[in-house]
Formats: C-alpha cells, sequence, structure tokens
C-alpha cells in the first residue's frame, strides 16, 4: 500500500485490508507519516500536524501481534489517528493549546477520551496544530494560527480553514491519517468540518469526557470526531463516548448506544426536518444554490422539510470569559513547577515579555477574561448563564422542535452553532458540495440533548444520496 491508495481510504476499509493480510497497522503508521512529509511538512504544504508520536511505531507493532494472536480490540484496533493539541496525552508529545508558553508542557496522564482510544486499539499518530487557546485568545487572530505551529492551511485552496480545530480539519481533508478529534465549544468543530469537507459530530455536552482537556467553557466543551464519512465519525465517536467519574457531565448521561446501527440508508425517511430561514436569507446565492441541492436530495429520500424560524442570539454574554479564567487556573495548576506559568495572569506577562514571538496578534480575549474574578460567584456571570440556557434551549431550540415536531433542524455551512453550543446539543456537518471556487461546504443538522444516533441516521442518508465528499487535489 502506498501515500496513493491510502487516499480517502475509511476505517472499514482499511479493516479489511489489515484482515486480508495485505498491509500492515506499521506500513500504515509509515505510509501516513510518509504523506505528512510530503503534503504537510514542506513550505507550501498544510502546516497542519504540529508533533508525531515517538511511540507510534511501536504501538503499531504491539497491535499487529496482538492481530496476529486473533485479539482484536475492535474496529479502530491499529488504526492511526491524530488528536488536538489541547488534548492532554501522558507519552512524548506535548500539550500546549499551540501556544509558546506551553510548549514544553508534557501532561502527567492521558484525557479519558486518549485512554479510550488506547484502549479500543488506536495508534495515536501525533498532535494537530489548531488556533491558539482554542480561538479564545484575539480577536484579530485568523482561524488556524498558533505562535507555536503557525499557520494551517486549507487543503483545498486560499480558504478559510476554519477554527479552531483547524488542524484536525486540514489533516483528515489531507488524507495525513484514518481519523481525527478535535474539540468545540461554539463552532470549533463544525466550522473546520465544513470549511474541509468533512463530517463533524460536536457531541452533547457530557457525552464525551472534558477530563484532560485545556479548557474554554465548562458549559459548552467538547470533544467530537472529525472524519471523511459518517460511518467513520459513528465508530470514533463509539469509541470516546461514555461515563468518566472524573467527570459531573458525563455521569448522568444515558449509556452509550451502539451508533453504527444508525448507519441506515434510508435514514430519512419520515424525518421531519426544520429549514432555518434566517441562516438561508443571508447565504451567498451560490451557496444559496448548493442549499437548495441539498433540499432536494433531502426530500428524495423521504424527509419532510418544514420552514422554521430559530431565535438569533444577539446578546453579549459573558459565560465564556468567566468560565475560560475559572477553568485555565485550574487546569495551569497540573503543569510541572518548572514551566512560567500556573495562572491566567502569568501567561498574559509571559506573552508580554515574549512579544515578538508570542502577541503577533495581541491577547486582547485573554485579557478580558482576566478581569473576571475566576470564582463563578459574579451576578454578571450568573444571570448571563441562565439567560443562554432560556434563549438557547426553553425559548431557542426546544420550543421550535417541539412545536413543529421536529426531529432535527438544517442549517448552512456551520451556521447555528452558537445557538446549539449555549445549550449544550449536539450537531453533525456533512459535505454538501463546493463552490464555483471550489471550496468546501458542508451542511449542519441539529437536534436535542443525546439525539446523536438520530443525526447519524440524518447524516449518513444524506451521504448516501449525495457524495460530495472529493479528495484535495
Amino acid at each position: 500500500m502506498n501515500i496513493f491508495t491510502i487516499k480517502e481510504m475509511t476505517i472499514t476499509a482499511l479493516q479489511a485490508e489489515l484482515a486480508a493480510g495485505n498491509t500492515t497497522s506499521v506500513q500504515l503508521v509509515h505510509t501516513y507519516l510518509e504523506r505528512i512529509a510530503t503534503a504537510d511538512s514542506y513550505e507550501g504544504g498544510t502546516n497542519s500536524v504540529l508533533e508525531i508520536n515517538p511511540d507510534a511505531i511501536f504501538i503499531a507493532e504491539q497491535m499487529d501481534m496482538e492481530r496476529k494472536a486473533a485479539k482484536l480490540r475492535g474496529p479502530l484496533h491499529g488504526i492511526p489517528v491524530l488528536i488536538k493539541d489541547n488534548i492532554d496525552t501522558a507519552d512524548g508529545m506535548h500539550t500546549s493549546a499551540g501556544t509558546l508558553v506551553l510548549a514544553n508542557h508534557y501532561a502527567k496522564q492521558d484525557a479519558f477520551l486518549v485512554s479510550k482510544l488506547r484502549e479500543a486499539g488506536a495508534i495515536i499518530l501525533g498532535k494537530v496544530n489548531m488556533t491558539e487557546w482554542a480561538n479564545f485568545m484575539s480577536e484579530p487572530m485568523p482561524n488556524g494560527y498558533s505562535a507555536r505551529g503557525g499557520q494551517v492551511r486549507n487543503p483545498y485552496g486560499s480558504f478559510d480553514v476554519g477554527g479552531s480545530s483547524s488542524g484536525t480539519g486540514a489533516a483528515i481533508a489531507n488524507n495525513l491519517a484514518t481519523a481525527g478529534v478535535g474539540t468545540e465549544t461554539s463552532g470549533s468543530i463544525l466550522s473546520p468540518s465544513s470549511s474541509n469537507s468533512l463530517v463533524g459530530i460536536k457531541p452533547t455536552v457530557g457525552l464525551v469526557s472534558r477530563s484532560g482537556i485545556i479548557p474554554i467553557a465548562h458549559s459548552q466543551d467538547t470533544a467530537g470526531p472529525m472524519t471523511r464519512t459518517v460511518r467513520d465519525a459513528a465508530i470514533l465517536l463509539q469509541a470516546i463516548a461514555g461515563r468518566d467519574q472524573a467527570d459531573p457531565a458525563t455521569v448522568s448521561a444515558p449509556l452509550v448506544p451502539d451508533y453504527t446501527a444508525s448507519l441506515r440508508e434510508e435514514g430519512l425517511s419520515g424525518k421531519r426536518l426544520g429549514i432555518d430561514q434566517e441562516t438561508l436569507q443571508q447565504l451567498e446565492p451560490h451557496k444559496r444554490e448548493l442549499m437548495e441541492k441539498a433540499f432536494t436530495a433531502l426530500r428524495d429520500k423521504g424527509a419532510e422539510l418544514i420552514d422554521v424560524r430559530v431565535p438569533t442570539i444577539t446578546r453579549e454574554s459573558s459565560v465564556l470569559y468567566h468560565e475560560f479564567k475559572n477553568g485555565v487556573n485550574r487546569y495551569l495548576q497540573s503543569v510541572a513547577s518548572h514551566l512560567p506559568a500556573h495562572t491566567l495572569k502569568e501567561v498574559m506577562e509571559w506573552n508580554m515579555a515574549n512579544t515578538d514571538a508570542a502577541l503577533q496578534y495581541g491577547q486582547d480575549v485573554l485579557e478580558a477574561a482576566e478581569k473576571t474574578d475566576g470564582t463563578l460567584k459574579q451576578m454578571e456571570y450568573l444571570q448571563d448563564r441562565l439567560a443562554d440556557i432560556q434563549e438557547s434551549r426553553t425559548e431557542g431550540l426546544d420550543r421550535v422542535m417541539t412545536d413543529a415536531a421536529l426531529d432535527g433542524i438544517i442549517f448552512p455551512g456551520y451556521d447555528g452553532a452558537d445557538i446549539a453550543a449555549k445549550a449544550g446539543y449536539p450537531s453533525i456537518t456533512v459535505p454538501a458540495g463546493y463552490t464555483e471556487a471550489g471550496e468546501p461546504f458542508g451542511i449542519t443538522f441539529t437536534a436535542g440533548a443525546f439525539e446523536e444516533s438520530t443525526l447519524i441516521e440524518i447524516g449518513y442518508s444524506f451521504e448516501c444520496a449525495t457524495q460530495h465528499r472529493r479528495a484535495p487535489i
């Protein structure tokens, strides 16, 4: 197997090749490393991979040995996966959130989802670049930029790469690993998935553990799969979801179902889906045309489309600023004593002392977060948090979906990410075509809490009907 035949291969297809003895996990790692060298690391490449796991080949050897002994762990056994640089790994890789201040930080233990990936037999191939501090550092900072890693580029051309899981998006779109994990607070999985012609699932908050992930906001943060097909996304979600006693949000979550059981080609039949007219009317004409074609495909597969208006939350909320300071200060207490910062204030001071390298775009968002008291008891925070829940759930998605008896709501691109994020509700983005200039465009479906199975049904059926995804040239 060479770097050309591996392109666009799915988890299922690779497992078939491995089972037939046509390749090995060691060969897969070699092939992806060669592809990273030729498509990512050169000047002008996607610049999406920050570092390689020094143990990747050894882990692959172990997975091959287990395969020979007929001790398969599941569908991810021996499959190379890339993860975002804000997710802890207790190995030879750093966890920096794209920052220079944490460039020498080695986590003391795996994030819970990383432990689950290892248990499932996945090979953590490396860490990918991201928008620094998960796009919560500076308003002028472009998507995909970090002081540690530089600028991630879209493999499809000079288009926005999306943020903040931009490295995951560009890497998986560019076939640098079989699948990837991103994180989202508001749009950071859905945006790069739409921008890179990928399937992205932003799960319900509490389905995937937040333990061991550098936080922005505990009320909205979640990790999720970014893949080239809905089936791969379902397989990866299955592996990383589950209860973690260290994360209270997961303890009350329902037991994880078999998401692959939702991969039904006729999954759209009888589904009632709302079309958000507000976001549709704001689209550029060529993207509006892509959405109209998507609506035709949905109707042809048996879905009933109903015009709805999802409320737009225009009120400025302070929630992320308060929760960021609280969460980051707590996380930084766990880093090694020799590192230069253990509070948000110390991060900002270190950045100021290293302005040329660390502050190309400033740190105005960090400064705004530092002005909060970090206790989560300020009236401003409490009022905004309650208002976010009321507007996004009670008067927002819950009301719209209940009034129209909907299974889901359709948004163009990653529009609608903000209201779903505030509600903590799940969404899936699926490729919906390309503009005349070749820019990828996605369609997003949003549902109620823990309705990932419904979204996978919808997304898979739409994917089967349209088959829009194509590899970048």
